[in-house]
C-alpha cells in the first residue's frame, strides 16, 4: 500500500536537505510531466530543465547545482536519480506477507523452515534444503535437494532452483527464473554427441536481483558464480562456469557463453553477446547489441555493431565488405607505385 510522508520525514530517513516548506506531504513519485499535487518528482537531466517551470509536482528532488532552478519545495541531494529510487521504495512498501507453510506445499521432513519464512501454495522443497529467516518462496516454486536460500530472499512464483545451488541473503528472483539447469556441454565421438555431466553448482551472492525467465546454468566442474549486488534483467542466459563480478548490471536478452568471466561494476547493454572463455575487466561498459569476440583488458566503453540501414543499402554494404581484402591489396599496390613514382620525379 502507498504511504505518505512529509519532506521533513523523508530527509530524516534518507538524508539530504530541504529548501522551502518541509511540511509538504507527498505520497507518490512521478515524472515532471506526469506529476500532480501530492507528487514528488526529480530532476536529473539538464534537457528537462524547462519542465521545472511547468510541473504540477508538490516538490522536487534536485542536485546541488540546480537548487535555484525552481521555487518549489525541494530536497537537495548529490544523486537525485538514486534518491528517487529510495523515495519510491519508501512510498511503495511491499505488501506484508504472512509467515507460515501453505497446506499444499510439499516440504521434505529434513528441512527446518524458520517460523519467519513464508512457503506459499504448491511449493516443493527437497531433501536437505536450507531456508533462511524471513525468506519468501511464492507459489509453484521448486527447490531442489540441498539448496540454500538465504535470509530475506524472495523467490517469486514458479522459480526453479536445482539441487545443490546456493542463493545468498536479500536476493530477489522474478517469476520463471531457472538456477542450476545443466550447462550446454557435449563431447563429439563417432559422429554423435556424448553428454558431459554438469556436476558444479550455481552460487549466488547477497543482494542479487534476477529478472523474469533468466537462466543461469550450473558449472560443468567448477561452480558458476554470481557475486554480491549483481542485477540481471529478464531473459538473460548465463552459461556454465561463468563468473559475474560484484555489482555488475546486465540488461535483457544478453547471452554469456560458458566459462566467460565478467569483472566487477560492469554494464552490459541489452542483446549483447559475450563469447565463451573471455575475460572482461572491471568497469567495462558494453553497448547494446554488441558481439564481444575477444577479452577486454581495460575499462572503457566497447561497441561492436553496424548502424542500421535500409535492406537495399545493407546488401550493398555487405557486398563491399566481401571485397575488403581485395581492396586492401589494391590500395597497398597503389601506395607502392606512388612511392616509386615520387622517387623517379625526385
Amino acid at each position: 500500500m502507498r504511504a505518505s510522508y512529509s519532506l521533513r520525514e523523508i530527509v530524516a530517513q534518507l538524508g539530504g536537505d530541504v529548501l522551502g516548506d518541509d511540511s509538504v506531504v507527498v505520497s507518490r513519485m512521478a515524472s515532471l510531466v506526469g506529476a500532480r499535487t501530492g507528487d514528488l518528482s526529480f530532476f536529473a537531466n539538464s534537457k528537462y530543465r524547462a519542465l521545472l517551470t511547468t510541473t504540477s509536482a508538490s516538490a522536487v528532488v534536485v542536485g546541488p547545482a540546480d537548487v535555484d532552478a525552481t521555487l518549489l519545495p525541494r530536497i537537495v541531494t548529490e544523486n537525485p536519480y538514486a534518491y528517487f529510487a529510495r523515495v519510491s521504495a519508501l512510498l511503495n512498501p511491499e505488501a506484508a506477507v504472512d509467515p507460515g507453510i501453505h497446506p499444499s506445499a510439499v516440504v521434505h521432513p529434513s528441512v527446518a523452515v524458520p517460523p519467519s519464512a513464508c512457503i506459499a501454495a504448491n511449493v516443493h522443497i527437497g531433501r536437505g534444503a536450507s531456508i533462511g529467516e524471513g525468506a519468501i518462496i511464492d507459489a509453484g516454486c521448486v527447490i531442489g535437494e540441498n539448496v540454500v536460500i538465504g535470509s530475506r530472499s524472495r523467490l517469486h512464483a514458479n522459480v526453479t532452483v536445482y539441487a545443490g545451488c546456493e542463493i545468498g541473503h536479500d536476493c530477489v528472483l522474478s517469476s520463471g527464473v531457472v538456477v542450476g539447469a545443466d550447462g550446454f556441454g557435449y563431447a563429439e565421438e563417432g559422429g554423435r554427441w556424448v553428454k558431459i555431466p554438469q556436476v558444479g553448482r550455481v552460487v549466488i551472492g547477497n543482494a542479487v536481483e534476477i529478472g523474469a525467465n533468466t537462466t543461469i546454468d550450473r558449472g560443468a566442474l567448477d561452480d558458476t558464480i554470481i557475486e554480491d549486488g549483481v542485477k540481471l534483467d529478464n531473459l538473460i542466459q548465463i552459461g556454465h562456469n561463468c563468473h559475474i563480478g560484484a555489482h555488475t548490471v546486465i540488461a535483457g536478452c544478453v547471452g554469456i557463453a560458458g566459462s566467460a568471466r565478467v569483472g566487477q561494476h560492469c554494464k552490459i547493454g541489452g542483446a549483447a553477446m559475450i563469447l565463451g572463455h573471455l575475460e572482461i575487466a572491471d568497469g567495462v561498459t558494453i553497448s547494446p547489441g554488441s558481439m564481444i569476440t575477444r577479452s577486454l583488458s581495460q575499462a572503457d566503453t566497447y561497441t561492436a555493431l553496424m548502424p542500421f540501414q535500409t535492406h537495399a543499402s545493407w546488401l550493398r554494404t555487405a557486398a563491399h565488405i566481401r571485397h575488403l581484402d581485395d581492396m586492401v591489396a589494391r590500395i597497398a599496390h597503389l601506395e607502392k607505385e606512388l612511392v616509386a613514382l615520387k622517387k623517379e620525379q625526385s
